[in-house]
């Protein structure tokens, strides 16, 4: 069996011999091991490419040009929105199928203004497990080229090249588009995109390393990891947590006791293909620092 440091190996020679590549680049592990590879085989020839929309956190969106920079190669920023797509408001089984034909649409279109061949993307050999994964579907209809699948890199390889490369994503918890927070059924709309976003900007000011607020129709449930539900207990957290995110539009605030649970709101929902995060990763919450936070409230 390969080591993985053949297989990176590999991956560079593989690449080394296309004209140039686009990585679909998310700044998460996945897009950023393909990006850093990319990059030492083919140096400029090599650009990475974010899509940003309404289902990109702003904070993944200045993780993703860190990294970029950390690499040091390329990278490019094109725009959209799915809530152009009614098939992707109407959020049935098949939105991941909706969002990435468009997410990596966007990407073969920039790769063919900057005259490039081919467009990668971060599905890994974990991704491909034969579940549910019309992200997936879209990938292979688009005939986009995963490096880390043909080569049988899975998600613990994957780590472990991020810290060859010393890349500070390395131990990146998952984090899973937006839209992945509100129920299949319930229809994605701006306001919801924003309120979760807003709510998990707080949980990550708060301390909390593992997470997800999921909008049920107005209703905010918090999920956290097994190890922070603790924190996520503390009578201050419970307050601040209740009055910010009531602030923010939810009517109610309610803690998942069950803790974090990938497609919790989505049983087959596609959280795992390239950067999509799936399973949750085994991260070392600091939970000391939460309860060091303060949980500010209104005056």
């Amino acid at each position: 069996m390969a080591s993985v440091a053949e297989k990176a190996q590999a991956v560079r020679e593989d690449l080394a011999e296309r004209e140039g590549v686009l990585v679909a680049f998310s700044g998460g592990v996945d897009s950023s091991v393909v990006a850093a590879l990319a990059h030492d085989a083919l140096g400029d020839d090599a650009v990475v490419c974010t899509a940003k929309s309404e289902t990109l956190p702003e904070a993944e969106l200045d993780d993703a040009k860190r990294v970029a920079d950390e690499i040091g190669v390329r990278h490019e920023i094109v725009e959209f929105s799915e809530l152009d797509d009614p098939d992707f408001v109407t959020n049935d089984d098949d939105r991941c199928y909706h969002c990435r034909t468009m997410r990596l649409g966007k990407m073969f279109e920039a790769a063919e203004d900057l005259g490039i061949p081919v467009v990668c993307d971060g599905t890994n050999a974990s991704d491909a497990d034969g579940g549910h994964r019309p992200g997936l579907q879209a990938v292979e209809e688009l005939d986009a080229y995963s490096p880390l699948l043909a080569h049988d890199i899975d998600k613990e390889e994957v780590r472990e090249l991020a810290d060859t490369y010393d890349l500070s994503v390395a131990d990146k918890p998952s984090m899973a588009c937006l839209s992945s927070r509100i129920p299949t059924g319930l229809e994605v709309t701006e306001q919801r995109l924003s309120r979760v976003e807003q709510a998990e900007t707080l949980l990550r000011q708060w301390g909390f390393s593992q997470f997800r607020v999921r909008d049920h129709d107005g209703l905010a449930r918090i999920e956290v990891g097994e190890d922070e539900l603790e924190a996520a207990l503390n009578p201050d957290f419970v307050a601040a947590a209740r009055e910010r995110l009531t602030e923010l539009g939810f009517d109610h605030v309610t803690l998942d006791l069950h803790g974090y649970q990938t497609g919790s709101v989505s049983p087959d929902e596609d959280e795992t293909v390239g950067d999509g995060d799936g399973a949750v990763d085994d991260d070392e919450p600091v939970v000391e620092d939460v309860f060091a936070s303060e949980y500010p409230t209104a005056e």
